[in-house]
């Protein structure tokens, strides 16, 4: 059951996914009853579908068409009453009941965050948070907009649900390069023996776009970057990257380990926080428009596009090594990346001359585009003299195993495997609250950046301090 039937995110990532999983074997018994406001039938419905199917809109194919006919159900969910819920109840056991089903029950609510509360209070009144097999719940971020309403909805669920029947989802979490990470540091002793504070000397995340807010001005202007980005998929990134080793890859094993490093990240300090907002510039060749120009953004706006932090993690691997994070619109380059730099060697015996100055080995994580991971060394220009330059030794995803698939499939995998290694549980998503929320209220934009550009100077300045600069300009 998907609520949210006819929007953008069920046309371009649901259903192609969830194709991706029953094309193997079109007759499982998998049926999907998409849930709208719109009145429409359930023909119309498959036809609309069809036309907005997939990424780019294009139009869903030939097995797909026969395979909805039979398989993909529509129903107009009302005004959300009880008593809607308890037709809806009724729908549901009918087409168990008529495709003799075993009583599996998903329920996906790929809505806005204002609309949780009542929909988890309808499904739990018309009991339908009990199923007659398993009964799970997909919720997609944001969960919440501070602590406050964070807290407020994990109450909400949890009145009706089981923690252990909700998967939250970010889709980063999904990501083939992601999920690597994890057997990256703890698969190979040569990385996880100098993962700490005696062979690190920083750590940057960056998860930037070229685009713009596109159709989601509305949505983007009450949200901004901090709320949008750092508070899920950057911290996401950070936990992984920092977390120890957990006693084994059970789900609530990895996720204690991770909880763990929001915990010991220290309170940001004013001046270890910069925001910014995207004023006009030339991206891909094109003049575009400053933020508050875009369509269907106040004039006024002080919403943030950028933002770039100075974290401390205060724990025995990491105490000391700052974890610089950043991301924003509108900049030069569609780019998500990890960058490990390690500490230079103590001695410089090489001679100076002819050689540029020593580069300290680093680790980049390339999570999009080009996913795979890259490692600096320094080596010896062929010649009489010694003459040190830069090589990166590399490996892609691409070259070595094709294509890789749309995180979506292997998230509604696992749901129901019913693994949830790969969801944010609860306190996890309250302790990254706690993280950003006192920043929420010292936000209001001062910044400007040029759009293009890699947002403001004030955040080159923010690893000026300790003597870095961005790994990427």
């Amino acid at each position: 059951m998907v609520f949210g039937g006819t929007g953008d995110l069920v046309a371009r990532k649901l259903l192609p996914a969830l194709w991706d999983l029953v094309r193997p074997d079109p007759a499982a018994a998998v049926h999907v009853l998409a849930l709208g406001r719109r009145e429409m039938e359930e023909a119309g419905y498959r036809s609309w579908a069809a036309r907005r199917f997939g990424d780019r809109g294009r139009a869903a194919p030939a097995p797909w068409r026969r395979w909805a006919a039979d398989h993909l159900h529509y129903e107009n969910i009302g005004s959300e009453t009880p008593a809607d819920f308890q037709r809806l109840a009724d729908r549901i056991r009918g087409i168990e009941a008529g495709h003799r089903l075993p009583g599996n029950r998903l329920f996906y609510l790929a809505l806005p965050a204002p609309a949780f509360g009542p929909v988890l209070d309808g499904l739990g009144a018309a009991g339908l948070a009990r199923a007659p097999g398993w009964c799970r719940l997909v919720l997609e971020k944001p969960f919440g907009r501070d602590l406050a309403s964070a807290r407020a909805l994990n109450e909400t669920i949890h009145r009706h649900f089981r923690e252990s029947q909700v998967f939250r989802i970010d889709h980063y979490l999904g990501k083939e390069t992601v999920q690597n990470l994890l057997v990256f540091r703890f698969a190979n002793m040569l990385f996880e023996s100098v993962w700490n504070r005696d062979r690190v000397e920083h750590v940057e995340i960056t998860v930037a776009e070229d685009l713009g807010v596109e159709h989601r001005a509305g949505y983007y202007d009450q949200t901004g970057a901090l709320r949008d980005m750092v508070q899920s998929h950057l911290l996401q990134l950070l936990m992984l990257t920092a977390m120890e080793v957990p006693g084994s890859l059970d789900a609530d094993e990895v996720r204690n380990e991770k909880v763990k490093v929001l915990r010991a990240i220290r309170p940001i300090r004013p001046e270890d926080a910069v925001f910014g907002q995207y004023a006009a510039g030339r991206t891909g060749g094109r003049r575009r428009p400053a933020y508050r120009a875009e369509e269907g953004i106040p004039r006024n706006s002080r919403t943030e596009t950028y933002v770039a932090l100075r974290l401390s993690i205060d724990t025995w691997r990491w105490h000391g090594v700052p974890f610089f994070l950043r991301t924003g619109k509108r900049l030069g380059g569609k780019l998500t990346e990890i960058v490990v730099r390690f500490r230079e060697p103590p001695v410089w015996f090489f001679p100076r001359s002819g050689s540029p100055a020593i580069r300290a080995n680093t680790l980049t994580i390339l999570i999009q585009p080009g996913e795979g991971f890259e490692l600096a060394i320094e080596i010896k220009r062929p010649g009489p003299e010694i003459r040190l330059v830069t090589q990166r030794l590399h490996f892609r995803y691409d070259e070595a195993f094709g294509p890789l698939e749309d995180a979506y499939p292997a998230l509604l995998r696992d749901v129901v495997a019913g693994d949830p290694s790969l969801f944010v549980r609860a306190d996890e998503v309250e302790e990254s609250w706690r993280v950003v929320d006192p920043l929420l209220a010292r936000r209001s934009v001062r910044l400007l950046y040029p759009a293009g550009s890699w947002g403001p100077a004030a955040a080159t300045r923010l690893l000026g301090r300790d003597g870095h600069s961005w790994s990427t300009p």
